[in-house]
């Protein structure tokens, strides 16, 4: 995730109301003056911190992450048209896996002229389209890689016009791998996962828009699969061959890398912007992201501490440190991202129709902003750390601290105060 972009009408008010109770001045900024007294701006260390702060991530500066040589997204335009990955000539197709089959009456296939084309997509898409706020996250990687309005149709609703009957305990699929088997990137799920959404969750998606934009080459287009609990490499890019198997057991690529490929997101925090060095007696202003995972986020904390404190061995994740609340920053209304006018279109999961407001807040699969505010630190050198605890009140790195899992340390910088 880009953490420089300009801030979001919403944040200045958030902030305004923030700086208040801190007892800043409102002539902190330029636009706390436009709201306030007319004093002459003056830099403010947390609104200067705050200032870097965006919602959605705009396309441009959205994290890659992809595989293929050459990525298959920077082919000739020729050569896209070819391989299906403009619009007009995408196709998938939807078989069964010759290996251990499925029972299914009408395969989805581009040799007997009936594999699902762009057309087809967009009418199913008047009927069954579906939009969805979701944080993209890589499973070893240390912060996000871009939080994005994700549009799709429910894959179920492709698997259904196989006519499935029998003998189907898992889907997998992959994307354009250069049509060489070496390169094939493939990830999957248990078919009830397809079928039938836990509450509160959202379908797994074909996916073709990203903040109200077809998606770019880069960023899986034309389609791309959208698993909303999960970490990035589920959601396989340049989709094309969805199959349908009655293997028992995930086959997904990423698992030869030893990860965990049935890990869902993790709730974990991160610094954004912070002081590396200070004058005694300023304030130290900081603000972060935290990702919300699958326990959901009830607060963000910090520590700070002399760096070279000992710290118990018996308590590897600092659990009986003097933690401090952070403040989370409440949700958006102008969310940024390319969005019109930063404003979130109609039929969002979990926004209320007739508010535009989340229904919840933090969402799960997204992120949420925080930032604090420490006064007057005494000359030193300090750790600072930032951590969770989710909404069943665990404290991060806890209750999944193991690598290859979905990252989820405690953050750690070092602060100079002279």
């Amino acid at each position: 995730m880009t953490l420089d972009p300009s801030l979001q009408r919403e944040h200045e008010t958030l902030t305004r109301r923030y700086l208040l109770q801190m007892g800043v001045a409102l002539g902190a900024l330029p636009w706390l003056a436009r709201v306030g007294d007319g004093a002459e701006p003056a830099k403010d260390a947390l609104a200067t911190a705050i200032d870097k702060l965006e919602y959605l991530t705009p396309d441009a500066t959205f994290g890659f992450v992809g595989r293929g040589d050459p990525l298959p997204y920077t082919h000739p335009e020729e050569k896209l048209r070819e391989v299906g990955l403009l619009r007009e000539t995408w196709q998938l197709e939807i078989i069964s896996d010759p290996d251990s089959p499925a029972k299914i009456e009408t395969p989805r296939l581009i040799e007997t002229d009936n594999a699902v084309d762009w057309d087809e997509l967009m009418q199913l898409a008047e009927k069954h389209a579906v939009k969805v706020l979701k944080v993209m996250t890589c499973n070893n990687g240390n912060k996000p890689l871009g939080m994005g309005l994700w549009e799709g149709v429910p894959l179920r609703e492709l698997i259904w016009s196989t006519k499935p009957s029998g003998d189907l305990r898992r889907v997998f699929f992959y994307g354009y791998h250069n049509d060489d088997p070496k390169q094939r990137f493939q990830s999957s799920l248990p078919i009830g996962r397809v079928l039938e959404d836990p509450p509160g969750e959202s379908p797994v998606l074909v996916c073709y828009k990203l903040n109200g934009e077809y998606l770019s080459g880069k960023r899986g287009g034309p389609v791309r699969m959208l698993i909303p609990e999960a970490y990035g490499y589920k959601s396989v890019k340049w989709l094309q061959k969805v199959v349908l198997t009655n293997a028992p057991y995930a086959n997904d690529t990423y698992a030869n890398g030893n990860n965990d490929v049935d890990s869902w997101m993790k709730t974990m925090a991160r610094f954004v912007s912070h002081p590396d060095k200070l004058k005694a007696g300023e304030s130290l202003a900081m603000t972060g992201v935290a990702q919300v995972g699958s326990g959901g986020l009830r607060k963000v904390q910090y520590w700070l501490h002399p760096a070279d404190a000992k710290w118990p061995e018996d308590d590897p994740n600092f659990l009986k440190a003097e933690w401090i609340d952070a403040e989370l920053l409440a949700p958006p209304t102008a969310w940024g991202g390319g969005l019109p006018e930063g404003k979130l279109p109609t039929g969002v999961t979990h926004i209320d129709p007739a508010t535009g407001r989340p229904v919840q807040w933090p969402l799960r699969y997204t992120i949420a902003h925080w930032a604090a505010v420490v006064r007057d630190v005494k000359p030193g050198k300090y750790a600072l750390r930032c951590r969770t605890i989710d909404a069943n009140g665990v404290a991060q790195p806890m209750p999944r601290p193991f690598p290859k899992s979905g990252r989820c340390s405690i953050d750690k910088v070092e602060i100079i105060v002279s």
